[in-house]
């Protein structure tokens, strides 16, 4: 079994939505870039729009090295149905959906100077407006469905334009984010099948585990095994640990969000791309992987 495998990079603030720098985007995207080239292989990179028009160099630096540029709304902000509370993350009205991810999209065409077509939504959490507005402005895959929550769409599939958990027979093609589902979940929302951020906290060896479960699992159901991953630029550069102040108050991001920053994540990346080659891994952007379906 040849595993196809999409690496996305969702380019946006440092450590998400907890704060408004980014310097993750600056110092992490060139280590990115290095891993990326000492192996010959394309991913893609999931620009908000905000990160696009302040950094477009960040954006057309990605587009030489030969990536495939894509979207990641305007702020990071929840644009899909929020699938668990998170203190002060509130989802957008759904009427809203397509004037964001059309300005979104504009802010980083203009970056870019070229065509969008893939798209991400922050945090995995799409819904059935933002597919149909995706497919209403011209996209062709996107990369947000999180299979360790609605378990059902192994590969990636035509959405329906009622339910877009659901196949159908819309153009876009929407791709499922890897998950062991091999695993009994004790998280009430299957957390604990997600992938993110395995590689980092625990390192590439504890991440194939789950992934050889998964191609084993694949190989069984007969179905072709289609690997998505998303990462983050913040992970590959050194994160302040502890308090992290801004404006009017301070944060603190769990212990996890920032374990191993920086060089060690750069290095257990490697790790991972050397290990799926070794299991026949073809990389692919997610334009070119919808492609395919």
């Amino acid at each position: 079994m040849h595993p196809r495998v999409v690496f996305g990079f969702d380019m946006e603030t440092d450590i998400g939505s907890w704060t408004p720098f980014y310097e993750g985007l600056v110092h992490g995207t060139p280590r990115i870039l290095d891993v990326l080239a000492k192996h010959d292989i394309s991913a893609t990179f999931f620009f908000t729009g905000d990160a696009a028009r302040r950094y477009p160099r960040i954006v057309k630096q990605v587009d030489r090295a030969g990536h495939e540029v894509g979207c990641h709304t305007l702020y990071h902000e929840t644009i899909g149905d929020e699938l668990f509370s998170i203190p002060g993350i509130k989802p957008m009205l759904p009427e809203e959906c397509y004037h964001r991810i059309k300005v979104a999209t504009q802010w980083v065409r203009q970056a870019l100077g070229k065509q969008i077509v893939s798209f991400r939504a922050p945090r995995l959490w799409g819904s059935t407006g933002m597919v149909n507005a995706l497919e209403d402005l011209g996209f062709v895959a996107d990369a947000s469905y999180p299979l360790y929550f609605y378990e059902k769409r192994l590969v990636p599939y035509h959405p329906n334009c009622k339910d877009w958990t659901r196949e159908g027979r819309m153009r876009i093609v929407e791709i499922p984010n890897f998950a062991d589902m091999t695993i009994t979940s004790k998280d009430p929302y299957g957390r604990d099948r997600d992938q993110w951020p395995l590689f980092r906290t625990e390192g590439a060896e504890a991440s194939m585990a789950h992934i050889d479960a998964m191609l084993r699992f694949y190989e069984r159901k007969r179905l072709p095994a289609v690997l998505c991953f998303y990462f983050h630029p913040w992970e590959f550069y050194e994160m302040p640990q502890g308090l992290i102040h801004f404006g009017e108050g301070s944060v603190r991001p769990d212990p996890f969000i920032v374990k191993n920053c920086g060089k060690v994540a750069a290095k257990e990346l490697d790790r991972l791309v050397v290990r799926l080659k070794e299991r026949g891994a073809d990389f692919l952007s997610a334009r070119d992987l919808a492609r395919q379906f």
